[in-house]
């Protein structure tokens, strides 16, 4: 019996070797998705606002989820991978050039956003003494649309050109 559990333990540290991240220090690396250099790239200006703002429920009203994230990509025919917020609303917006593609992403959020405001709506008939925190956040949101509308008619298309310095 103990030689199968140590050819058991033998086969399970062979497989964490070769399957897992394992940092210097032989131990297990936590967060593989931080050292990716497409992270580092520059990104439009509006993006780095706008994360801050968007992803504050204290400031949007609401909480937008990785997932939540991930579907307004997908809305929208764009793939990005599964992180940190942060780093996928950046990656969903660091190649914008087009008011269309600006336009398409955040009707997609204003859906996620108008769900959650319809959710606050029952949530402060239902409980009307919590109903001036639920008023509260359904303004935060309707702002945040507000700002959507505001970032889209600022936006300057980007056209692109043979000499890459002449912008």
């Amino acid at each position: 019996m103990n030689e199968d559990l140590s050819d058991l333990r033998a086969e399970f540290d062979k497989f964490v070797k070769q399957e897992c991240a394992i940092g210097e220090d032989g131990q297990i690396e936590q967060n593989r998705d931080g050292g990716d250099q497409v992270d580092d790239e520059p990104v439009p200006q509006f993006v780095d606002a706008l994360t801050e703002r968007l992803l504050a429920p204290a400031v949007s009203g609401v909480y937008l989820s990785r997932i939540d994230i991930k579907r307004v990509a997908t809305a929208i025919d764009e793939s990005i991978p599964i992180k940190e917020r942060t780093k996928m609303v950046r990656a969903l917006f660091r190649h914008t050039t087009k008011k269309e593609y600006l336009s398409d992403a955040f009707t997609e959020i204003t859906k996620h956003i108008n769900g959650r405001i319809l959710i606050y709506t029952e949530l402060g008939d239902a409980f009307p003494s919590s109903k001036s925190i639920f008023d509260a956040n359904i303004t935060k949101a309707k702002k945040m649309a507000k700002m959507f509308e505001t970032i889209v008619s600022d936006f300057e298309e980007i056209e692109p050109t043979s000499d890459p310095l002449m912008v």
